[in-house]
């Protein structure tokens, strides 16, 4: 089958741009550099498991993230651009399908998918909408006016597959009235495959020093060596873009009222905050850089700045616990949280939008919002009653890059 997939991949670096890549790198990459120079078919020593001839716009609308649902008249010029390198593919290799990732509810961002579909939609025989982020059919509903949402239900609807990444995203594909709809979850490739051997070890040591820590014991030098270092430090890793949306200063606040309460319990444990991502707007770096100049933060944070490959995987590895108390509007199924699932790090989170349904029923770690002192009450059940063996078996069984590319490439071909 083949499909024209009109999708940006890094940079900028997101979880929606992150999948894309996964997907184009997964189905063989684009299949354009795979045909010959001057040949009408493509060369045969092209390979695909999946089915699926990828041929690829690299639809990049943003150069950074603050530019993400941002206008710039250059950003009209784009439009056309890739519409037509769209169009080409549709004539010259004989594509039909086109797939397209849907935005969230953002307005610069529907008006362009609006564009989108005007100019590519009469081309395509088939539509194929992956609904990366969530809340488009909330915020028709809500937030503007009759004739933008007539406008977006008159492009869209009805179009020939919806795949969407949980229950709670159903609602966005049923309002554009989809005729089929499939659900299939994120999945990353493994990053600690020696989980067992390497991870979970000390975390098992440094879980049981914290617990006799807590209460009141001492523990041995044999028992300190194991756990690595500093057991009475507890490591809580924030990986996420670093805004007030995606839960930075609530993170901060609650583990500031986490050490507040361990000083009052006369404990020796205090926990300390890793943040790891870059920030979006001067406003909100300029405040946690104020923030962190005073003394309790200064003692109780420390900022990573952006990490990728080596740097992040070991502030995964080292973290005893993950923080990423979102409200992001458009948030869906994040990518961090399936990476701190692979390194079985116990996760504090919302119950927010698709988020429950990516943890194991009456998961301690999911709260209702951002509280500081629900987060800090949170982190507190979770480093002395969890060790994160559960949450690395809901990867392996739900989130792995295997089964995300099997299910996906099975949804994909279902439109023909």
């Amino acid at each position: 089958m083949k499909l024209l997939v009109f999708a940006h991949t890094p940079p900028p670096h997101h979880g929606q741009s992150y999948m894309v890549k996964l997907m184009m790198d997964g189905f063989g990459g684009d299949h354009r550099k795979s045909v010959k120079r001057g040949a009408s078919s493509p060369a045969k020593d092209f390979t695909n498991n999946f089915g699926v001839e990828c041929y690829h716009i690299n639809a990049r609308f943003s150069k950074t993230l603050e530019d993400i649902g941002e206008f710039h008249g250059w950003k009209m010029f784009l439009v056309f651009i890739y519409c037509l390198q769209a169009i080409w593919c549709r004539f010259r290799y004989g594509v039909t399908t086109f797939y397209y990732v849907p935005a969230p509810g953002k307005a610069v961002a529907v008006y362009r998918d609006w564009l989108v579909m005007l100019l590519c939609r009469p081309f395509f025989e088939r539509i194929i909408l992956h609904w990366h982020a969530a809340g488009l059919a909330k915020w028709l509903e809500t937030s503007v006016q009759i004739r933008s949402r007539a406008m977006t239900y008159r492009l869209f609807k009805p179009v020939t597959l919806s795949i969407v990444l949980s229950k709670y995203n159903l609602a966005d594909a049923k309002k554009l009235l989809s005729q089929q709809i499939r659900v299939v979850n994120n999945g990353i490739p493994d990053p600690c495959p020696d989980f067992l051997e390497t991870i979970l070890p000390r975390r098992r040591a440094r879980f049981l020093a914290r617990k006799k820590l807590m209460a009141g014991e001492m523990i041995n030098d044999y028992e300190s060596a194991k756990t690595g270092d500093a057991p009475q430090t507890v490591r809580v890793l924030y990986l996420a873009h670093c805004t007030r949306e995606k839960g930075l200063f609530a993170a901060m606040e609650g583990i500031a009222v986490a050490n507040r309460d361990l000083a009052a319990r006369g404990s020796p444990l205090r926990m300390k905050l890793f943040v790891a991502g870059n920030f979006v707007t001067l406003e909100e770096h300029r405040e946690f850089d104020r923030l962190i100049q005073t003394p309790e933060y200064a003692a109780a944070m420390e900022y990573l700045g952006f990490v990728s490959d080596a740097k992040k995987e070991h502030a995964l590895r080292d973290a005893d616990l993950f923080c990423f108390p979102t409200h992001y509007l458009g948030e869906n199924q994040p990518v961090n949280l399936i990476e701190a699932m692979a390194f079985g790090l116990p996760t504090v989170t919302t119950q927010w939008r698709s988020l429950p349904e990516m943890f194991p029923p009456d998961y301690p770690g999911l709260i209702p919002g951002q509280s500081p002192q629900e987060i800090a009450d949170a982190l507190f059940i979770l480093m002395t009653q969890n060790t994160g063996e559960q949450l690395r078996g809901n990867f392996l069984n739900q989130f792995t890059l295997e089964r995300h590319l099997f299910s996906l490439a099975e949804a994909i071909r279902s439109a023909e």
